[in-house]
């Protein structure tokens, strides 16, 4: 559960109102993603951020605005024109904001999402960001199996929770335009997918998986160390995990499979550097399980040692070719924070299939 999130639920939970402004489109160079949002409480305090700060100050206004009247609006912002004090993003992007009040006696999906976010179940919330004045605002909670709430229309009901599971089984946040079928005005529904933290599970309880631990909390994983060493791995040398475990690496990784908490967007990352360690997990990771990113750490000469012994252990040239080894971007780094940052940097390229060059050197669009 991410700031923003917990001070919405929060707030809701007092009786009080907030008023949210979500990102629910975005051209060209947008400084942020679909669904990234900013919260003003009751109290005046501003949470998270839209633009990085072109058009919070104009966002603020109207969020204080909305609190007062409760209407809702869908506003745009370009590049900044002639008046200085114009709001607008020095980027060159667009992006269009839906801001609205939200509390709990007017949102009742605030407490369904709150329960799915507790218990740690997958849902999606689907906002009605364009179409009547009756249906802007209104709000679908739509899990796996089950949703609730309407936009008042049946058949858009069903249209929009379909686009929404879809996009919840993938993970991502996304804007949806549905066919008017015959209706006044287009519809666009805000999709915005919650899941559980995707997981990063570092074998070998060494000085680079502390540092490692660190970026990737930050990046939103749940962080697990594990090594077979119970001298190395212990909570108080870890303390940015969210778990610390001492178990064979390759028989931890296979209960959590058996288990079913793995899936398609865990990150493995083998920092041991001791062949009985990592042969038998890297066998198990990269022949048998659906990860999104498999490393190894180590020099070119380890690295070239290790293929060898994989090789040897049975695993085929299509498996190796998904390992990240020596994993790292190339940024030169040679402390344990460096060469961590260098793993996470390559875990964010991985995530956002980028090749982890520099941004003089290309040409295309920085976000996208």
């Amino acid at each position: 559960m991410d700031e923003l999130l917990a001070d919405l639920l929060r707030w809701c939970d007092t009786g009080a109102a907030v008023g949210l402004a979500t990102v629910v489109g975005t051209w060209h160079s947008a400084p942020y993603p679909i669904g990234t949002a900013m919260l003003v409480a009751p109290d005046g305090a501003m949470t998270g951020s839209v633009s990085g700060g072109c058009v919070e100050a104009a966002l603020y206004e109207a969020c204080q605005e909305v609190l007062r009247t409760g209407r809702p609006s869908l506003l745009r912002y370009g590049v900044t024109g002639d008046d200085a004090l114009e709001a607008g993003l020095t980027c060159g992007g667009t992006i269009e904001v839906f801001v609205e009040r939200v509390d709990r006696a007017g949102s009742p999906w605030v407490a369904v999402l709150a329960e799915a976010v507790r218990s740690a179940a997958p849902v999606a919330v689907l906002t009605c960001v364009r179409g009547t004045p009756e249906q802007r605002g209104r709000r679908i909670v739509a899990g796996p199996d089950t949703h609730h709430g309407t936009f008042g229309d049946t058949r858009l009901d069903r249209a929009a929770v379909d686009a929404g599971r879809r996009l919840l089984a993938a993970g991502e946040s996304a804007r949806v335009d549905l066919s008017s079928d015959g209706r006044a005005e287009p519809v666009s529904v805000l999709v915005r997918a919650y899941v559980p933290s995707p997981r990063l599970i570092v074998f070998g309880a060494v000085d680079v998986a502390a540092e490692l631990a660190r970026f990737g909390s930050a990046l939103g994983y749940r962080v697990t160390v594990c090594d077979a060493r119970p001298v190395f791995a212990t909570a108080r040398r870890f303390p940015l995990a969210q778990e610390v475990v001492v178990d064979w690496p390759h028989r931890y990784l296979a209960g959590e499979a058996r288990a079913g908490r793995l899936d398609a967007r865990t990150a493995v990352c083998v920092l041991t550097h001791d062949e009985k360690f990592d042969v038998p997990v890297l066998r198990l990771a990269l022949e048998d399980l659906d990860l999104s990113f498999v490393g190894a750490l180590g020099s070119r000469r380890t690295h070239h040692d290790r293929l060898g012994r994989l090789r040897a252990a049975g695993v085929g040239e299509s498996a190796l070719a998904r390992l990240a080894s020596p994993i790292g971007l190339d940024v030169g780094g040679r402390t344990a924070a460096e060469t961590a940052l260098s793993i996470a940097a390559e875990l964010v390229a991985v995530r956002h299939g980028r090749s982890g060059g520099r941004l003089r050197d290309g040409s295309g669009s920085i976000h996208g």
